[in-house]
């Protein structure tokens, strides 16, 4: 009995494996089968001409840029806040002191919400303070989705800093300032591990972004002016009865997915790094 019940569980196994891994081959089938013909110069060096979802000619530079810069901005501010928190919860408060604890829980609740809210959060702090959609507002908006991501993995691998390495400094004399940045050097394999996995997070989701960022056919030039991001650009010109806006939209498809496979494949090879330095 005991054997059988092992075999089915490990046919269970062994199916969801193959159709987890069938469903992520067809998607990338259909991503590449008709994104790649609609790849070309153009389409990543020009913005789109006659309106995005109307428009014929063109491509989809405004998304490509809209993305990078609304991702550079919600990192810089993400890991300003991010590692403080983190360096404060392991290395000035005890690692396991009760508001320590209460503060990762803090950070694990709001890693589970959706980006949706998020969106909708930022949405209603923009219309209180009379903000518009703006790439400012999706950065603000983005930023607050990936700081639980970014704090939550630095502090997995600050919680494996030895004791010795905090002390050591300490006791030839060096401030706790020095001291943390020996730990900040230490722990760096791990805060890119985490920057890269923000990234993969912020830059393939339009719910925090809808509201947030807007949309444009044009690259903007202040903060304060909407900004287009791939997610978007695959939302709304998929919808599109025009054969050529909806190959724009594949092709954003595309450059999106493989920027995604990109961070992830770095980011499981800094994982490895780390998990070789602790052996």
């Amino acid at each position: 009995m005991r054997k059988l019940e092992e075999k089915i569980f490990k046919a269970l196994m062994i199916g969801s494996t193959i159709l987890i891994i069938s469903i992520l081959l067809y998607i990338l089938y259909i991503i590449i089968h008709k994104g790649l013909p609609s790849m070309s110069w153009d389409m990543i060096s020009k913005i789109p001409s006659g309106g995005f979802y109307l428009g014929k000619e063109g491509g989809i530079l405004n998304a490509i840029i809209g993305s990078l810069l609304l991702i550079f901005g919600s990192v810089v501010i993400s890991i300003s806040i991010s590692l403080p928190v983190v360096l404060y919860i392991n290395f000035i408060l005890r690692k396991n002191s009760k508001f320590s604890n209460i503060l990762r829980f803090t950070f694990d609740i709001l890693f589970g919400i959706p980006s949706i809210v998020y969106g909708a959060f930022g949405f209603m702090v923009m219309i209180y303070f009379g903000i518009q959609a703006s790439l400012i507002g999706g950065i603000i908006a983005v930023s607050l989705l990936i700081i639980p991501i970014m704090v939550r993995s630095i502090d997995e691998v600050a919680a494996f800093v030895p004791r010795e390495l905090i002390e050591a400094p300490l006791s030839l004399g060096a401030t706790r300032f020095e001291t943390l940045g020996v730990i900040v050097r230490q722990i760096t394999p791990g805060i890119t591990t985490a920057i890269l996995l923000a990234v993969g997070r912020g830059i393939g989701d339009a719910s925090t972004v809808l509201f947030t960022a807007g949309f444009t056919d044009s690259i903007p030039t202040s903060p304060g002016q909407p900004a287009a991001t791939l997610p978007l650009a695959i939302f709304f010109q998929l919808g599109s009865p025009i054969e050529e806006v909806q190959n724009r939209a594949y092709a954003a498809a595309l450059i999106l997915t493989a920027i995604i496979l990109v961070l992830s494949l770095s980011a499981r090879f800094f994982n490895a790094k780390i998990s070789k330095s602790k052996l």
